[in-house]
């Protein structure tokens, strides 16, 4: 679903993405982690066409540039970790925003729009909240907006820029359980970014460590997220302990 060859950005002059080769199999959920500053958030813009960048993106089979910004918008929904969102926006009005990419110019939202809308807030249980503002809600409601905003775009991709941060643990589970039903329930495929290393482990099928711009190492959690590595890329000492075959990583205490 997602192919990029030697993709290469740079932002005020400085090289943030160095030739990243990165694949996503249909259905797949791959978690891209790495220290601050190491270029995620600007590859899943650039995957979404947000950042001008070289090289070659090709979503669902179809070349990237190719492709208009609607139709591209119909492929991908990007969940950005600090969404702007209008003041006074009610929140069945901002999960229409979703629909956007499926209205000719001009046109108003049709009873398929609304229907696509309706279920997505029935889907993530927003309902009861749909005429609450978006800045009246808590953040694990709030991430569940933008959830079902991307859910109402009825894209096949959903690129997810780092979607617990701010959450307690508790909203943390919820969030990612949810979009791992999501995907299996609506052949979703998740690209993510992730700073809590255990998170990633848990529920991403493979791995991708991005550092400085390019993709250090890349596969299975336990293959990726070693003591050596995290050592390495984190300048961190930690312990990374098994639970059921997921990688668990404990920050240890400098002495």
């Amino acid at each position: 679903m997602i192919r990029a060859d030697r993709l290469t950005a740079d932002l005020g002059g400085v090289r943030v993405l160095d030739g990243v080769d990165l694949v996503v199999a249909p259905g797949e959920w791959v978690t891209v982690v790495g220290p601050n500053g190491a270029g995620k958030s600007t590859l899943l813009r650039a995957l979404a066409g947000l950042v001008a960048h070289r090289g070659e993106v090709v979503l669902a089979g179809a070349p990237a540039r190719s492709l208009s910004r609607r139709e591209r918008a119909r492929l991908v929904a990007l969940v950005p970790q600090t969404p702007v969102v209008p003041d006074g926006m009610r929140v069945t009005d901002y999960v229409l925003l979703g629909r956007t990419p499926h209205l000719r110019a001009l046109a108003a939202h049709g009873a398929g729009d609304l229907a696509a809308a309706g279920a997505a807030l029935e889907r993530l249980d927003l309902v009861g909240l749909a005429g609450r503002t978006v800045a009246s809600l808590s953040g694990g409601e709030r991430q569940r907006v933008l959830l079902a905003r991307a859910l109402a775009q009825a894209a096949p991709v959903v690129l997810l820029d780092e979607p617990t941060t701010a959450l307690d643990v508790g909203h943390q589970q919820q969030v990612l359980e949810l979009v791992d039903d999501l995907r299996r329930d609506g052949r979703l495929t998740v690209l993510s970014t992730m700073h809590d290393l255990t998170l990633a482990g848990q529920y991403a099928d493979r791995v991708a460590l991005l550092d400085a711009g390019r993709i250090v190492a890349e596969g299975r959690p336990a293959d990726v997220l070693t003591e050596d590595a995290l050592a390495r890329h984190y300048d961190a000492r930690v312990r990374v302990l098994a639970q059921d075959g997921h990688p668990v990583v404990v920050p240890l205490r400098r002495r």
